[in-house]
């Protein structure tokens, strides 16, 4: 068994039939970590992998390999999911061990173990700051703009989280920015959305003075009805909606019907509408 690191999967599989002198269609392999290009060309990531060569095992110990296999694939994948939950990682590792009456003396021995939650530990401070360095450099940026303007805004805050730019804004003019009917919201978020999306990869929710708020449930009133019909006959749509409500309304529905195809269509004149069906199930 090896671990091999490399910048692509392609290139550590090569790397790892190297060392094991196979061809990687002899290798069985288990991805510990996949390759990521990072965001701003921080948190870049190579491929991890954990290789092997399928070769013959004598009988008196094929069953031991298995379930050492077995566990090492169990434990691999709670590494890579739940990285971050160290306790339960450690957990889990004893009870296999207990019910297998296997030790894992030679992969899992605990400076591995260790070594790997130091590993994660760092990537995910070295995460959170680059996230709170880009969060301020994106608020010292909007107030700049926003200076520009003729509307009174004191309040200007970004938090970066899960890819999303969260922004708070708020002031003495904070109505006007939002505008008869929030067309001035709609614009300013479509503004966002494609200067942060375009240059940081990064997703928005806008918040003017819990306009975003209200609006959220004001939706979450107008889909009443529409949820009553699709529990009733299966499918729905709503009426046409504006800007930011049919998101929104497109949000909640799917929170709701997680099991049912949920999209937002187009009609004749231009006009978005959300429906609701069983197209995912049709050819179950």
């Amino acid at each position: 068994m090896t671990k091999v690191e490399a910048p692509t999967l392609e290139e550590a599989y090569q790397k790892a039939a190297d060392i094991l002198k196979c061809s990687i269609s002899e290798l069985q392999c288990e991805v510990i970590q996949h390759p990521s290009k990072g965001i701003l060309g921080f948190l870049k990531k190579s491929a991890i992998v954990v290789a092997t060569a399928k070769r013959a095992v004598p009988s008196y110990k094929k069953e031991e390999v298995t379930i050492e296999q077995k566990v090492a694939s169990e434990i691999l994948t709670t590494l890579k999911e739940e990285h971050t939950k160290k306790d339960i990682v450690k957990e889990e590792i004893s009870k296999t061990i207990v019910e297998n009456d296997i030790v894992l003396d030679s992969f899992f021995d605990i400076d591995t173990l260790e070594e790997e939650e130091d590993i994660v530990e760092d990537l995910y401070e070295e995460e959170t700051v680059i996230y709170n360095e880009l969060a301020l450099l994106i608020e010292e940026q909007l107030k700049e703009l926003l200076s520009y303007s003729c509307f009174d805004i004191d309040i200007v805050e970004v938090d970066v989280r899960d890819n999303t730019a969260l922004i708070f804004i708020d002031g003495e003019d904070a109505a006007l920015l939002i505008g008869k009917e929030g067309y001035r919201y709609n614009a300013l978020s479509y503004m966002l959305f494609n200067w942060l999306h375009s240059k940081y990869e990064l997703f928005i929710k806008l918040e003017i003075a819990e306009f975003l708020t209200s609006q959220q449930e004001m939706i979450r009133n107008y889909i009443k009805p529409v949820v009553e019909n699709v529990e009733k006959y299966g499918k729905g749509k709503t009426r046409s909606l504006d800007g930011i409500l049919v998101q929104i309304a497109l949000e909640q529905l799917r929170e709701i019907f997680p099991n049912k195809y949920v999209a937002v269509k187009t009609g004749k004149e231009g006009k978005k509408f959300v429906v609701i069906n069983e197209f995912n199930n049709k050819h179950a």
